[in-house]
């Protein structure tokens, strides 16, 4: 109340000190106040005058008439400004726009929460937009002009006046700045010889809240005599945009079973309208849940912030027993802080309510049945069950475990991604022989756990009965592969060897008969009762189809069981080496040019047989005689030697009669020739062109040869 009274005081001394200074002023039109500071708005309650409003237009205020931005308040003929309802709830700002047939003028209520104002009446008065107003004689007085915006037509339109008393006769009035001669050009204009400002065309706000005008006083050349001076224009707040949501869709989680009160998500909407006033003041509201069960109120929205949480209990909030776990939400957000007269804006906010692993999975049976062929390998039944999760989650998915029954590890088991059931296969293969059933154990889980107070039972373990089918079991072969060692060139109708297959099937009386499969050297033959391999061609360690002296056969034994069952075997015969390949040469042609001196020739011998039937072998020249007796052999290592020339041999070629020994025992000898070419030679080029004869030492050696031959 103290509170109330200084400001009342003040008021009435603010009044009396206006008509005081105003006796000795020339009239201007407008508020005589313009902007008013409320402090400690809390303190008035609704239907309880604030302030006076004075307004002139210097005619007498005929048909004057007052507009007020916010709806919570009022101005009385009489310019007695009201409030509607409680201060405390109307917002932070408001404008008053007074309009007569000669002038209008807008001022500003500021409702400000702060600490009370000590001080004299003349810290009251000292600054512009207190509760007084000391009127102080200048040149050019340009006070802030307020103009609403979207006013409509006519225009252009007086919105303000700038006042110069003293102004020289025939001067002229000048503004200039953005809204004038700058972008945007051309919304404002001053009338050169009063000095009102006017307005020609509507404002937008949120496109430019303020324009900054410098004002002058020219003389009739545009001389500049006074100023410049800044004239502000504040375009006032007009409730003329929707709350807009922008950040959309809005899309939120809610785990089932939370506690009442538990935050979904929050949002957001803009409002382009002035910030400091309720224009742009939004309240949010749920205008329509879809679908409406089990209740139509599942969720509230913070009015203020926009936050949507949870209203119903968490027994509600479950999501196996809800029509639909997704809700979608129409929120509205009003400005006018919520008031009827406020524009709106929706958007929809789809809420999804998320599973929690509160079911366990549970076997459809207690017990499934199986039937496999032993020898196979592969899926032999679907195991099914039940999960009341949500199949897109870690809650539904099973994970199945085989817990007894699989020493040997035959059995495995996977999940099939698409219906959850488990897919039990034979991964070892099944042997009727030594087991006919099968019992297995399984449980099944979910991928993720369980809540605390949810646990696995006994549905959750199930018995598989497996019976293995018996089969007609193929022979195998012991050993397999059956490997013998045997010296090349044996007789035709040798034995190598008798093979034994077995029939896996105990229980039946099965007899077997033996065949070749693949022999590729045709080599041998079996005996198709008792399994027993004769050669019936030459064995030979140097053939091409002997690999590393192992020659590999492949052998069938048939049952014959219904039907019959074909067992397959492989045969490896290593093969010891005989000495039944002589020695030959290799390198067995060398030119040289006639006129070299002391000239070499170096030549090696090769043998198919292998150790000790090949080298190191002996090399010698046959028998010569006369003047054949210049040529010499010489060794070199156990496989090569070198043949030493005469000089001045002739162009021709030789043939040199060489005898090659092996080390085998006994050993064999090859008889074979090296042909020298004597060729002449130049820089550049070797020809190596011989007539077509033999030099004659070579013809006699041949003929000598050819008499012990005959001896």
């Amino acid at each position: 109340m103290q509170h109330k009274a200084q400001l009342t005081l003040a008021f009435l001394l603010s009044q009396v000190l206006l008509h005081v200074f105003t006796e000795d002023l020339e009239c201007i039109p407008g508020f005589q106040q313009k902007v008013f500071h409320i402090e400690h708005p809390s303190a008035f309650m609704a239907d309880q005058p604030i302030l006076n409003l004075v307004f002139d237009d210097c005619q007498g205020n005929h048909k004057l008439n007052f507009e007020v931005s916010n709806p919570g308040f009022k101005v009385e003929p009489n310019g007695v400004l009201v409030a509607l309802r409680n201060l405390s709830d109307t917002g932070r700002a408001l404008f008053i726009h007074a309009r007569s047939a000669q002038a209008e003028d807008t001022a500003e209520v500021l409702l400000v929460d702060r600490k009370e104002k000590q001080g004299s009446l003349k810290e009251i008065f000292k600054a512009e937009g207190s509760l007084g107003i000391v009127r102080q004689r200048r040149s050019i007085v340009a006070t802030p002009i307020l103009i609403p915006e979207n006013q409509r037509s006519p225009f252009p339109r007086p919105v303000g006046k700038v006042v110069d008393n003293d102004r020289p006769e025939g001067s002229k009035f000048r503004i200039f700045g953005k809204g004038v001669d700058q972008e945007p050009k051309g919304f404002f204009k001053i009338v050169e010889s009063t000095g009102e400002v006017l307005v020609t065309r509507s404002l937008d706000r949120e496109a430019m809240a303020t324009y900054q005008f410098q004002v002058e006083i020219t003389d009739a050349s545009g001389k500049t005599i006074e100023g410049p001076v800044p004239l502000d224009i504040i375009i006032i707040d007009q409730n003329d945009n929707r709350p807009l949501f922008r950040e959309g869709p809005y899309i939120g989680h809610v785990m089932e079973g939370s506690p009442t009160g538990s935050t979904v998500m929050r949002v957001t909407a803009f409002d382009a309208d002035d910030p400091a006033t309720d224009n742009a003041l939004l309240r949010y509201n749920i205008l329509k849940q879809t679908p409406d069960k089990p209740s139509p109120n599942m969720f509230y929205i913070d009015p203020e912030k926009g936050d949507i949480v949870t209203v119903v209990s968490p027994v509600l909030l479950d999501r196996e027993t809800m029509e639909n776990p997704k809700y979608e939400l129409i929120i509205e957000a009003k400005d006018m802080g919520g008031m009827d007269v406020g524009l709106t804006g929706t958007a929809t906010a789809t809420i999804v309510v998320d599973d929690k692993n509160d079911h366990a999975p549970e076997f459809t049976r207690k017990e499934f049945q199986a039937t496999v062929k032993e020898g196979s390998t592969g899926v032999i039944v679907n195991l099914t069950v039940e999960d009341r999760d949500d199949p897109a989650t870690g809650a539904w998915r099973a994970v199945y475990t085989i817990i007894n029954g699989n020493p040997g590890q035959s059995f495995e088991i996977h999940t099939n991604p698409k219906n959850n059931e488990g897919m039990l296969s034979v991964v070892k293969p099944l042997d009727c022989e030594i087991s006919a059933f099968h019992t297995l154990l399984i449980k099944v889980e979910n991928e993720d756990p369980l809540v605390p107070d949810i646990a696995y039972d006994t549905s959750s373990t199930a018995t598989v009965q497996i019976t293995v089918l018996d089969v007609n079991e193929a022979p195998v072969f012991h050993p397999d592969p059956m490997t013998i060692t045997k010296q090349e060139n044996i007789p035709i109708g040798s034995v190598v060897l008798t093979v034994n297959a077995t029939d896996p099937d105990t229980l039946q009386h099965q007899t077997i008969k033996y065949s070749i499969n693949k022999d590729p050297a045709e080599w041998l033959e079996i005996d198709p009762t008792n399994g027993t391999i004769r050669t019936r061609g030459v064995l030979d360690r140097e053939s091409p189809f002997v690999i590393n002296n192992v020659y590999t056969a492949h052998l069938l034994a048939i049952d014959n069981g219904s039907p019959p069952a074909t067992g397959t075997g492989t045969l490896q015969i290593t093969l010891e080496d005989v000495n039944d390949n002589a020695p030959s040469l290799y390198q067995a042609v060398s030119s040289v040019c006639e006129d070299a001196k002391d000239v070499k020739v170096i030549f090696g011998a090769l043998d198919k047989d292998i150790h000790p039937n090949a080298e190191p072998f002996k090399f010698e020249l046959s028998k010569q005689s006369g003047q054949d007796k210049v040529w010499k052999i010489t060794r070199i290592n156990n496989t090569h030697a070198q043949l030493i020339l005469p000089q001045n041999l002739k162009k021709a070629n030789y043939n040199i009669p060489i005898l090659v020994t092996d080390s085998g025992k006994p050993p064999l000898i090859n008889n074979t020739e090296l042909k020298i070419q004597v060729c002449s030679c130049t820089k550049y080029k070797m020809d190596c062109s011989a007539s077509s004869t033999l030099h004659f030492s070579m013809v006699l050696f041949f003929i000598s040869l050819f008499s012990l031959y005959c001896l």
